[in-house]
């Protein structure tokens, strides 16, 4: 083969198959048939081949292949905040499954923006995405539904009840709000407050809040909640808040270990201990819970399982067909959360 310099002189061109066959002097068609083995080729000619590719650093283009085969095998995962660690576990998960069948993911950040998560929604079936893994910035279905109308198959990262032709994967979320605040009654907490995350979501975490509350007899006050937004800073105005309250709580209850992290921050502004003056506790148990000064009792959501879950209920989907789970039946994977009892709470 002569022209070792070709995949230089290509400059920023994008290098394609014609290159390629140009290179080791052969057809298009024996460039094709090399690269998906569909067909015999001599080992001489495929050895070529083969030393071009490599020389060009030709890659298939997925795109081009997408539209001859209808099939993208691509997965948009639609999610509120990348930077929650929670999210990073989940993703890693789901991708651990996709990866094993050959798919790829691609992640979109909402920001907890419902407009720009109707714009990724409607990025994703442009794209011709074969599924959709989403977690909703509110309880406002009319994503589902168009995501639905498309026929894309979808999983939500959350329980919002009964959808039909919607699978869900998600914790357990009203059992572990519940566990831990009957944790921090148990510890003598009579006052505790909850910081939820942004209006209108953490409906199940309330829930099991509040439900713990009756169970120890102990009234639901609303003077006790706030937002928090599920950020750090959110959690540190919020416990600010919670404490400049003329009856202040005894005790905390954070959504998530970001605000959490938020609430202890505004402690330690305000020079309290805890857990002496206040009691600390949050939901999710990402990695910094634990090296955290005191280190902090939260539930432990599963997130990886999850993500394994979503996985392998949006391949059920695409890949045993419509037929494997009928269009007005839905599946839910419902998973257990437990409390890791640490010093804050």
């Amino acid at each position: 083969m002569a022209g070792t310099t070709s995949g230089m002189e290509q400059g920023a061109d994008r290098v394609t198959m014609a290159h390629v066959a140009r290179l080791a002097g052969v057809s298009l068609t024996t460039v094709s048939h090399v690269l998906s083995g569909k067909r015999p080729v001599g080992a001489a000619t495929q050895e070529g081949v083969l030393q071009a590719v490599s020389e060009l650093g030709y890659r298939p283009n997925r795109v081009a292949r997408s539209l001859r085969t209808r099939r993208s095998q691509m997965i948009a995962v639609i999610v509120p905040d990348i930077t929650n660690p929670f999210y990073g576990v989940v993703t890693r998960g789901l991708a651990d499954i996709l990866d094993e069948a050959g798919y790829r993911s691609y992640l979109c950040n909402t920001d907890a923006s419902s407009q720009r998560e109707h714009d990724f929604v409607a990025d994703a079936l442009d794209r011709g995405v074969e599924g959709i893994v989403m977690s909703l910035v509110q309880q406002d279905l009319s994503d589902v539904a168009v995501i639905r109308q498309a026929r894309t198959p979808l999983v939500l990262l959350a329980d919002g009840g009964e959808i039909p032709g919607v699978d869900q994967a998600t914790a357990d979320d009203g059992a572990g709000a519940r566990l831990v605040t009957q944790h921090l009654i148990a510890r003598g907490a009579r006052r505790v407050a909850m910081i939820t995350g942004a209006a209108g979501t953490s409906v199940d975490r309330v829930k099991g809040y509040a439900d713990a509350l009756a169970a120890a007899g102990l009234a639901y006050d609303p003077s006790l909640m706030r937002e928090g937004g599920w950020l750090r800073d959110g959690g540190r105005d919020a416990m600010l808040s919670l404490m400049a309250s003329a009856s202040p709580p005894d005790a905390v209850f954070c959504a998530n270990d970001l605000m959490a992290i938020g609430a202890m921050d505004a402690a330690r502004q305000l020079g309290m201990r805890i857990p002496e003056d206040v009691a600390l506790a949050g939901f999710d148990d990402i990695e910094a819970a634990a090296l955290l000064t005191p280190p902090l009792t939260t539930v432990i959501n599963p997130a990886y399982e999850v993500g394994q879950a979503a996985g392998r209920l949006i391949l059920d989907r695409m890949i045993e067909g419509k037929d494997a789970v009928p269009e007005e039946a839905s599946r839910r994977v419902v998973l257990p959360c437990r409390i890791a009892e640490r010093s804050s709470g």
